[in-house]
């Protein structure tokens, strides 16, 4: 009984162990958090006055200079603040600006004040960050004027030298807001950020719905496979009169794959010429239970596998699982050494972009989203609706 009762003791202080190390943690993750956005605050603050004072020509030439050294001197060990540095966080103050209400200071305020040691001859007395009341004052606490699509949490969330990373390199006020989004969302470094804004991800906002930069540690096999796939496809070759709708499901999904494997190279030339047609309802046995891949590929430009699985009509969650259970037997039984790890993409007819990307959070496969069209589906979009159809012929015959 006394050994059953230790055994107990044991697993309480484990679990004991487990939930304050969590509560650490947190309380830790939370302390960064506010580090960061009073140090974003901080620099805002002095990026603006600076810019208030240097812009208008009330300080001289080499100004900022003097104040970096000033500062050194005066609180030994200081980092962050050489002149370079000052000047990024007036730029960041110039690059954001705009989003502040007029009536809200939005960040902390900063007021001269005399000392009686300053030099009558310094540059600019000796300043005081100063919040002015309230919590209101603080960036953190930020309105914005008409831009209710701002990200402000992520935002106030990524470091400041994220931030220089994206008014350095993006110029346009949509990009750089996509950037802070992205570098929050995926944790991004910043070197990491700064390849991705060379590389204009931007320019690829609109692909699939994907995890990808959750999913692929290297950051430029991530952008590549963004770059690979398409959010929508045009399968001309697929004919609607072929496909009975009072049908089952997987009879629709079978002559859909048996439409695309007839027309494969045209199905490979509508995602890419780097892919390899493997086979299609490839079988794997796994601890005893059957999987059949819809359409399976290999990639040379991602070296891995692609899985494609085909869906009827509109997206659903439960899809996300069983393409993950298919990426981990490739991975497991088929991925080859220097191989990267498999991708699998759903293709199906309807898809909410947002619900998507939202569901798919949670999956540690690389694995995106696109639908597809055929050719009369498309031609139905393009043209007026049939009664505007009949009246643009009436009008033409009369």
């Amino acid at each position: 009984m006394e050994q059953k009762n230790n055994k107990v003791i044991e697993r309480d202080l484990r679990d004991a162990v487990k939930t304050i190390k969590a509560a650490i943690l947190q309380s830790q993750a939370r302390a960064i958090q506010m580090v960061n956005q009073e140090q974003l605050s901080l620099y805002y603050g002095i990026g603006r006055y600076v810019s208030e004072h240097s812009r208008k020509g009330y300080w001289g030439t080499g100004a900022i200079g003097t104040i970096s050294k000033q500062l050194k001197s005066e609180l030994p060990g200081l980092k962050g603040f050489s002149e370079e540095n000052i000047k990024l966080m007036r730029r960041f103050y110039e690059t954001w600006k705009d989003i502040e209400t007029n009536s809200v200071a939005g960040t902390t305020e900063i007021t001269d004040f005399n000392d009686s040691e300053q030099s009558p001859n310094s540059v600019v007395g000796t300043t005081e960050l100063q919040k002015t009341g309230s919590e209101s004052d603080s960036i953190r606490q930020l309105r914005l004027t008409s831009d209710d699509s701002f990200p402000i949490t992520a935002f106030l969330n990524i470091s400041f030298t994220h931030h220089v990373a994206i008014f350095r390199y993006a110029k346009e006020y949509d990009e750089r807001k996509y950037y802070i989004q992205i570098a929050y969302q995926n944790r991004m470094k910043v070197d990491d950020l700064e390849q991705a804004i060379k590389n204009r991800v931007y320019d690829h906002r609109y692909a699939l719905p994907n995890n990808f930069f959750r999913t692929i540690p290297d950051s430029q096999l991530a952008l590549r496979t963004i770059q690979t796939f398409k959010d929508s496809y045009l399968l001309d070759y697929i004919n609607v009169e072929d496909i009975d709708e009072s049908d089952p499901i997987n009879v629709d999904e079978r002559v859909i794959e048996s439409k695309i494997v007839m027309n494969i190279k045209n199905f490979i030339m509508t995602f890419g010429k780097s892919f390899t047609y493997k086979g299609h309802q490839v079988h794997y046995d796994k601890l005893g239970h059957d999987h059949w891949i819809d359409l399976l590929f290999f990639n040379r430009e991602l070296q891995a596998l692609v899985v494609v699985e085909l869906k009827k009509g509109q997206f659903k969650p439960s899809y996300l699982g069983q393409l993950a259970a298919y990426l981990r037997i490739l991975d497991d039984d088929e991925r080859l050494p220097g191989e990267n790890p498999s991708v699998g993409i759903i293709l199906c007819k309807k898809a909410d972009k947002a619900y998507v990307e939202y569901v798919l959070q949670d999956y540690v496969k690389p694995m995106g989203v696109a639908t597809y069209q055929n050719m009369q589906e498309r031609l139905r979009e393009l043209l007026p609706p049939e009664d505007e159809m009949k009246r643009l012929m009436s009008k033409e015959e009369k």
